[in-house]
């Protein structure tokens, strides 16, 4: 082999290794491709997860496992919205991290992934009494520039949980305890209500749709008054939609003194106890069917238009138990601007009449009246 073969060969084999070298490192780098993803939290059961707590200290918000639902302790275990918790534990399930940013705890706060400085904080442990972390996430600053969010997986792997990543989905977490809570309380169509009734101490009224029509009477106004119909008709559609603010278990130190009942078409009754205490106001629910539950007669061939109407009757009397059931014992905090619609008093819903004005007879321009003097430079006929 001549000289030159040798040394094209030899240039080859240089070039050969540094490539090779050039490989190996590049495929140690942290990859940020999509074929590089991979998830923060791989392989948790659910059904391990006895807690969740978002947040830490005094803040922190601890939701129960009770059952197949969860409860929130911080709301004297009131059931949370099922559909919430769903969503926050898919939520963190499919965050995904693109690149391992670092693995030393001098670099956590800087990042904002302590749990004092973190943005959130959430821990999924296992059932009490022996509650163990399952797997928790720390969610620090967004990236510079914003490619992204410092994210850090609790363990109980301390080499583990200093690793700090960056993630490229990162979900809003919510924080307040009210926002696992389904907070619509009553909704009902305007065009379903028969009558409301509203008791005050010192007095009471009742308002009714007028027939074939969307105005509202109010039922027996008294003597030279006349009913305002924009307050009459807030009043009447104030379930329209009712929501809460809060809610609590006790009932110490509230005086349930107001009443609002609700008759609707289907002979469903809800009826609300109101108190107020401190500027606040707050409403015990209850809904009762006052109709005649029907009941199946296999003797008898109905016509489907029966069977229907006592279908409706049914689901009306279930959906009575089961509001019921589920409200019973508890006080919900409602808005004072929707408070004002529950509890107005009949004289915030009248008005004086107006005395009809008394006609006057116009005069002729140059009549003289009867007893009306004559002016004394007057021409009078000779």
């Amino acid at each position: 082999m001549s000289n030159k073969n040798l040394a094209i060969l030899g240039i080859v084999t240089v070039l050969m290794v540094i490539w090779a070298v050039i490989q190996s490192r590049v495929s140690s780098m942290p990859r940020s491709g999509p074929e590089a993803l991979s998830y923060l939290i791989p392989g948790l059961d659910t059904t391990d997860i006895g807690s969740i707590v978002l947040g830490t200290g005094k803040d922190a918000v601890t939701m129960n496992r009770r059952g197949r639902q969860f409860v929130i302790a911080n709301k004297d275990n009131y059931p949370a919205s099922m559909s919430e918790i769903s969503e926050l534990i898919t939520s963190c399930l499919d965050i995904k991290i693109a690149e391992l940013y670092t693995d030393e705890a001098a670099y956590h706060e800087d990042l904002g992934v302590t749990e004092e400085k973190a943005d959130s904080v959430i821990k999924f442990l296992t059932p009490e009494p022996n509650s163990t972390i399952l797997a928790g996430i720390v969610v620090g600053n967004a990236k510079e520039l914003g490619e992204g969010t410092y994210v850090r997986l609790i363990s109980s792997d301390k080499a583990s949980s200093d690793k700090v990543y960056v993630a490229s989905n990162m979900p809003r977490i919510k924080n307040q305890a009210m926002d696992y809570i389904e907070q619509e309380l009553i909704s009902v169509n305007r065009d379903d209500i028969n009558s409301v009734t509203v008791s005050f101490p010192g007095g009471d009224y009742t308002l009714k749709p007028k027939d074939d029509s969307k105005d509202i009477v109010l039922v027996n106004i008294p003597a030279g008054k006349k009913a305002k119909s924009s307050e009459c008709d807030r009043v009447f559609a104030a379930l329209a939609n009712l929501r809460f603010d809060d809610v609590r278990e006790t009932s110490s130190g509230l005086t349930f003194d107001r009443r609002y009942v609700c008759k609707l078409n289907d002979s469903t009754v809800y009826t609300l106890e109101i108190a107020k205490k401190d500027d606040k106001t707050y409403v015990s629910c209850l809904a009762e069917f006052t109709g005649e539950v029907p009941k199946k007669d296999m003797t008898k061939v109905e016509s489907e238009e029966v069977l229907k109407e006592k279908e409706a009757k049914l689901l009306a009397w279930d959906k009575a138990q089961e509001f019921s059931a589920k409200h019973k014992g508890w006080k919900y905090e409602i808005a004072e601007w929707k408070a004002k619609d529950l509890t107005k008093e009949l004289s915030e819903l009248v008005e004086d009449q107006k005395k009809p004005e008394e006609v006057k007879v116009p005069q002729e321009p140059n009549s003289v009246s009867e007893n009306q003097p004559v002016e004394p430079n007057s021409v009078q006929e000779k």
